[in-house]
């Protein structure tokens, strides 16, 4: 997969996020020439200024609403590959301003599709949406690519319509064979790992709690999730981005990214497991909070998909998710001036697990 990135000119949209910041880390150690699209960090404290993301790229604060500059950006740029991340990520935000939501993740995505129309050379893009795109009625097997799209929140209805936004582009204007553009979609859920300090996750509250010896509270302590690392989509995009590169026959295609079948813990099972890496941590059990919104409970995908085509498949347990997560805080917290080297080196012994040939950081 390496020699796919090495000294390519590479798109990352939401690159200063917490997905798109170790995806613009790990193209880096891959030797690529990253140019990251974004706003500023959506966090105070965030991994791309931490682990100095920022450092070597070309670092463009560019909304993706605005299409003039997004179409002049990408032509510039002319890029090899693409991935696109940037998008409204919080079921709860979408509530509040589902007007923002809408326009961020769909019309921003038809901006990114509209741009790619202009680019006159062989480029590569994925387009990242989520596992919420699913019209989701919480049944026990996981979704298929080809099963209903959409959902009853704002969030998972952009999510859906990002998806047949990019149906309809590829169909209508990438479907030719002297076209140079190639694009899939691809659908993950939920992750976890260094870096992340959005509101109300567990991850992040906790580790804030324990690096002030404060008692963490698990407002829903039963509630189960399949756990996933971050690095583990952010391998399956780079594997699709590469195989996309080479096959014709991935072009338009969907993917789906998810954890291991295992990976369905509660919240009180992952704090128990993160508080191995730390010591006196404290937390207390809350009673369990109704919300007005709706939010989707179980929702399981099915990664047959890409392990036929891409060979791709989760390679963490919960264990060693839960210790890649908490070992990554416990630094930060240590010692701020190694996370970049934690970074690297995470990345590094990730994609050794996948075999896949990455070449060691020079810096």
């Amino acid at each position: 997969m390496i020699n796919s990135y090495l000294n390519k000119k590479v798109v990352v949209t939401g690159h200063t996020g917490f997905k798109g910041s170790w995806l613009t880390a790990w193209l880096k150690i891959m030797g690529a020439d990253v140019i990251g699209i974004s706003l500023d960090p959506p966090t105070t404290k965030s991994h791309f200024q931490a682990a100095k993301i920022y450092e070597d790229i070309d670092d463009n604060r560019i909304n993706i609403k605005d299409a003039k500059r997004i179409r002049e950006k990408i032509c510039d740029v002319s890029p090899d590959f693409l991935f696109h991340l940037a998008a409204q990520p919080i079921v709860g935000i979408s509530y509040d301003d589902p007007l923002e939501t809408w326009n961020t993740n769909v019309i921003g995505t038809v901006n990114i599709l509209e741009a790619l129309r202009y680019v006159k050379k062989k480029c590569t893009a994925v387009i990242i949406t989520s596992d919420k795109c699913y019209d989701n009625v919480e049944w026990e097997w996981g979704y298929r690519e080809n099963d209903a799209l959409g959902g009853p929140d704002p969030y998972s209805a952009s999510k859906g319509a990002a998806e047949l936004a990019i149906r309809s582009y590829v169909k209508s204007y990438f479907s030719g064979k002297e076209n140079p553009v190639r694009i899939a979609s691809a659908r993950a859920g939920n992750v976890i790992g260094g870096g992340d300090w959005a509101e109300n996750r567990i991850v992040p509250d906790c580790v804030q709690s324990w690096s002030k010896n404060e008692i963490v509270e698990l407002r829903n302590p039963h509630s189960t999730r399949p756990w996933q690392h971050v690095l583990e989509p952010l391998g399956g995009y780079l594997q699709l981005g590469a195989l996309l590169s080479q096959n014709s026959q991935l072009h338009g295609e969907a993917f789906n990214f998810g954890p291991q079948a295992q990976q369905n813990h509660s919240v009180l099972e992952l704090v128990k497991q993160m508080s191995i890496s730390w010591s006196e941590v404290r937390w207390a059990e809350c009673e369990p909070q109704s919300s007005q919104f709706y939010e989707s409970g179980l929702l399981k995908l099915n990664c047959d998909k890409a392990l036929h085509f891409l060979s791709w498949h989760a390679v963490l347990n919960f264990e060693e998710t839960v210790a890649m997560t908490a070992d990554w805080y416990r630094s930060y917290y240590d010692d701020p001036s190694s996370i970049q080297d934690v970074t690297h080196k995470q990345i590094n012994d990730y994609a050794k697990k996948l075999s896949f040939l990455i070449q060691e950081d020079c810096k």
